[in-house]
């Protein structure tokens, strides 16, 4: 151990120890990298992943990010159009453990509506006229990394359902599947639209709000 091993145990061997040892060895080993990357953003000063802030204001977004980065909680990214919402959605997949998995971005105001659910969930072949093949939703090509869900308050409120199960259960069904597919992708959503007066107005649901709404990071206006 003082040689450097991170663990070890005795024989004969026992094997759930062993898994615990070796899982337990990964976790240290992710927490490490992670821990180098972050010392490396804050030894180039003023920013943090190609975000650029010398601010107090930003300041305190910097540290917010690093802090969220370690966990998997979703995360709503709220601020003015143009404050960077899609760079902090970037930043905190690139200081997680999700790194080297992918990271999907979904306009959520960009696709047409009568598109949305198959963009995200995927569908079967035969599922609607013109799906002459089986095509792999968003959220799928996201699986065991991250989602951005930009624009999210601009998603029509049948979908708002949807995306609520998958937040609860971390399933989704292709439009005309049978099956349930298990997924495994962080959701980091972002808007510009005040959700609580959409809430108010019954353009958006409050349990969805509370789902997304877990780490809430505000970003400052350009004036600040």
């Amino acid at each position: 151990m003082a040689l450097g091993a991170v663990d070890f145990c005795a024989k004969p061997i026992d094997l759930k120890v062993l898994q615990i040892i070796l899982n337990r060895t990964f976790k240290i080993y992710a927490l490490e990298e992670a821990n180098r990357q972050l010392r490396e953003q804050i030894d180039q000063g003023g920013s943090l992943c190609g975000i650029i802030g010398v601010s107090p204001a930003m300041h305190k977004v910097f540290s917010l990010i690093r802090k969220v980065s370690e966990t998997d909680y979703p995360v709503l990214v709220t601020g003015d159009s143009g404050t960077g919402k899609e760079m902090v959605a970037h930043a905190i997949h690139t200081l997680s453990t999700r790194r080297h998995k992918p990271f999907v971005i979904i306009n959520c105001g960009a696709i047409p509506e009568n598109l949305l659910e198959s963009e995200l969930f995927g569908h079967e072949k035969g599922a609607f006229t013109g799906a002459v093949a089986r095509k792999t939703g968003k959220l799928e090509l996201a699986d065991s990394g991250t989602v951005f869900l930009d624009e999210i308050g601009e998603l029509p409120m049948p979908m708002q359902v949807k995306i609520l199960r998958f937040l609860q259960e971390g399933t989704l069904e292709r439009v005309g599947g049978k099956g349930v597919l298990k997924l495994d992708a962080r959701i980091i959503a972002a808007t510009n639209v005040d959700l609580k007066k959409a809430i108010s107005c019954g353009d958006f649901r409050e349990d969805l709000y509370f789902r997304l709404n877990v780490v809430p990071v505000n970003l400052p206006p350009m004036k600040e």
